[in-house]
């Protein structure tokens, strides 16, 4: 396996080499690559990775798991919404990580914004976000550029978080660990359905 090839004793090099795989799939995006490839080598890559290549068949640039800065890992386990586990990972690209684009299988809308802007836009219900991405968001958006959220990540554990229900004052309340730097850990439960 390429994880533990490239990187032996990283217990979720598994899940950075599914992230960096999955970013260049689904938008086109390479991040963890060094050096970074041209934007034709980016585009052959992609092509190659939608028919059932490995990421190591496509690939002569070193992976670089490191790069990847664990952020958060979530595992829903709600009544009537869908489960997943998923690991979230800080990457930083400085315009050289190709051109964002639909992939069509996975995704149908791609675009570039701030945690900020997001979070505004689902607000003012112009776009619908589920809880955990909106924690994600809020917890993004408190800082001011990619040195900042790397650092305030590396300073929390990866714990799994499973959001879980609670009363509170006669109210349903969906709510997460209060410890793991999230500005938001509980949120009334009919607010959560509208967003």
């Amino acid at each position: 396996m390429l994880a533990s090839a490239i990187a032996p004793g990283l217990e979720d090099g598994a899940a950075r080499v599914a992230a960096i795989r999955e970013t260049l799939e689904e938008t086109g995006l390479a991040v963890g690559f060094d050096p970074m490839p041209d934007s034709a080598t980016i585009a052959a890559m992609r092509r190659e990775l939608a028919r059932g290549a490995t990421l190591g068949e496509v690939s002569d640039s070193r992976i670089d798991l490191d790069s990847l800065v664990p952020f958060a890992r979530w595992l829903p386990d709600l009544p009537h919404s869908r489960v997943f586990d998923t690991l979230f990972y800080l990457a930083r690209d400085e315009g050289r990580a190709g051109e964002a684009s639909v992939d069509a299988t996975e995704n149908t809308r791609l675009f570039w914004a701030s945690a900020r802007h997001v979070l505004d836009q689902a607000n003012r219900d112009a776009l619908r976000i589920i809880f955990p991405t909106r924690r994600n968001l809020e917890r993004l958006a408190g800082f001011a550029d990619f040195d900042a959220a790397a650092a305030d990540a590396r300073r929390y554990p990866i714990r799994t978080i499973t959001p879980w229900t609670e009363d509170r004052d006669g109210i349903a309340h969906l709510c997460i660990p209060d410890d793991l730097g999230y500005p938001t850990c509980a949120e009334p439960v009919d607010a959560v359905q509208r967003g």
